[in-house]
């Protein structure tokens, strides 16, 4: 058990380099890209299987269409329990957009402004964290700070399970990677700063403030954000390749059914979520729609304005050389061809 706990910590910890590096396509992706399209979606989730996840989530929000559920594989494959589209599930970055909407909501009630900065409001940050009198808010939301992602020090996974409280501390062994507002960096860091921000500010968790600003108002009662909060049996099975452990009881986040996520994205690209002025604000700061990737777990929630719809997707298979989040967005891509063909 430790031996497999030592190789995850560093399989992941090279799994962002390895994969933005491949050297060549291996012929799984080639496969599911030139394979012809099926009719059905539920066809293309089955297929999806056929090429090794282990389970999979499909939600899709169609306008004219009532809201549809696919799945596929594996809710436990242990325990051979089939995968449910009720089933909880890890969407890890995906919490981002849940941030950025809050930031917005604060700066247009004038209890933030974008263009203070990370010195204003973390003044015992100065001298740790580069740069830090001219990093803006706005270049957090940006990913444009130039601060380093914690996660790409290879310290972190170590015992991420464990350095996920001190994240920041890594961050703030690497040097910035850049200077403020010169170039474009994905850093958590950024939006750990930001989820900080908002708890300055309000005087409680950010997580409190999403759930009365965004979740109560959309309904949306199967969105968390840790799994002590929630019964590990209706969280649905991750599985790493190469290691035969069950990763659901980890620590990684925020959870929330295919469905939550689905109508968060809905309100999200059509404005709902927003009151007036805020979404002004969002669209200068922040995308719609976004993906998360956690060990075990990945995730891709995106909008497509011609057909106006909705997909969101979820895989309990991620691996060391970063083929599978290849894959999964081959599939979604799939997916979206065939919504398109029946709009036709």
């Amino acid at each position: 058990m430790k031996k497999q706990k030592i190789k995850l910590a560093f399989r992941i910890a090279l799994f962002t380099a390895t994969a933005a590096s491949m050297f060549f396509v291996p012929w799984i992706l080639v496969k599911a890209w030139i394979l012809p399209l099926p009719d059905t979606v539920q066809e293309q989730v089955n297929e999806a299987i056929g090429h090794g996840f282990d389970g999979m989530i499909v939600y899709i929000d169609q306008t004219g269409k009532p809201p549809a559920f696919y799945t596929g594989g594996w809710k436990d494959r242990d325990n051979k329990i089939p995968a449910d589209h009720n089933a909880l599930f890890k969407i890890a970055s995906i919490e981002k957009l849940y941030i950025a909407v809050s930031i917005a909501k604060l700066a247009k009630q004038m209890r933030l402004s974008l263009d203070e900065t990370v010195a204003d409001y973390f003044p015992e940050l100065q001298g740790k964290i580069q740069h830090a009198k001219t990093i803006t808010l706005r270049m957090l939301a940006q990913h444009r700070s130039g601060i380093p992602n914690f996660t790409s020090n290879p310290d972190y996974w170590k015992n991420e399970q464990e350095n996920g409280d001190r994240a920041l501390e890594f961050a703030l062994a690497l040097p910035a990677s850049f200077k403020p507002d010169k170039g474009y960096e994905y850093s958590n860091t950024n939006y750990l700063l930001l989820g900080k921000v908002i708890e300055r500010v309000t005087g409680y968790s950010h997580h409190q403030y999403i759930k009365d600003e965004i979740l109560a108002p959309l309904n949306l009662n199967n969105t968390f954000f840790s799994i002590k909060d929630v019964n590990l049996d209706d969280v649905m099975s991750g599985y790493y390749v190469g290691i035969e452990d069950d990763l659901k009881a980890n620590e990684n986040g925020m959870l929330a059914t295919a469905e939550d996520v689905g109508i968060f994205l809905r309100a999200l690209n059509d404005g709902s979520v927003f009151g007036e002025g805020e979404q002004e604000i969002y669209s200068s700061i922040y995308v719609y729609e976004h993906g998360g990737l956690v060990p075990g777990y990945q995730s891709l929630a995106k909008y497509y304005k011609d057909i106006d719809a909705v997909v969101v997707q979820l895989i309990n298979t991620t691996d060391f050389n970063g083929y599978e989040w290849n894959l999964s967005e081959i599939i979604i891509s799939r997916i979206a061809k065939i919504l398109k063909n029946e709009k036709i």
